[in-house]
């Protein structure tokens, strides 16, 4: 296993802990579990960026990255309903957009079609780290509260956006392998031959 599917992997482990720690009325949880938060988030990037630089891009890392991601926003988003500190009706349009992407990239990878990261992506990303780090620390500091709710609309704004931005490339790619498969030829041309023509059948 190379290091990049490591850091992954190592992701997916940490869910579960951050989970518990969010949950679970310990002292100081709330600063444990943001800890635990943006190192699973910092291996995000640093698995995508040591793949890049040592050329290690596999099939596995490809499909489990994305993967890894999600299931790490989405529990967490999941936590914050349970904790009264996010909307329902937000995390529900962020946890069915991660999962309609999700299943938009599996039906890509079937077809042997890429679908690319986009900057909106990247974007949503970013601002869902923000916002989940501003509303676990907001009942300790108020005035990250007071932007923890902001920062999630702004997540999903930028959700739907990159949904849609990834729904067209699905689109325009999809027509354009289609495109580029030729129809099969026939492997026998019969040909008709003139009827005063038997020259042939001698």
């Amino acid at each position: 296993m190379n290091l990049p599917n490591a850091l992954t992997i190592a992701r997916l482990f940490l869910i579960p802990l951050l989970i518990v720690v969010l949950l679970t009325r310990i002292p100081h949880s709330d600063i444990i579990a943001v800890a635990i938060f943006l190192a699973a988030s910092f291996t995000d990037w640093a698995d995508g960026y040591v793949a890049r630089r040592r050329g290690q891009i596999t099939t596995l890392g490809t499909w489990l990255d994305p993967v890894a991601d999600k299931l790490l926003v989405t529990s967490v988003f999941i936590a914050l309903v349970e904790m009264k500190l996010a909307p329902a009706w937000m995390v529900v349009i962020l946890v069915g957009r991660e999962l309609g992407v999700t299943g938009l990239r599996n039906i890509a990878l079937a077809k042997g079609l890429a679908i690319h990261v986009s900057e909106w992506g990247k974007a949503k990303m970013a601002t869902q780290v923000v916002a989940i780090t501003c509303l676990i620390l907001g009942t300790r500091f108020s005035f990250l509260g007071k932007l923890g709710i902001p920062a999630l609309w702004l997540a999903v704004i930028l959700a739907l956006i990159s949904a849609a931005q990834y729904c067209r490339q699905f689109w325009f790619n999809s027509g354009a392998v289609q495109k580029e498969v030729p129809y099969p030829q026939p492997i026998l041309q019969i040909t008709k031959q003139p009827e005063g023509d038997v020259s042939s059948h001698r």
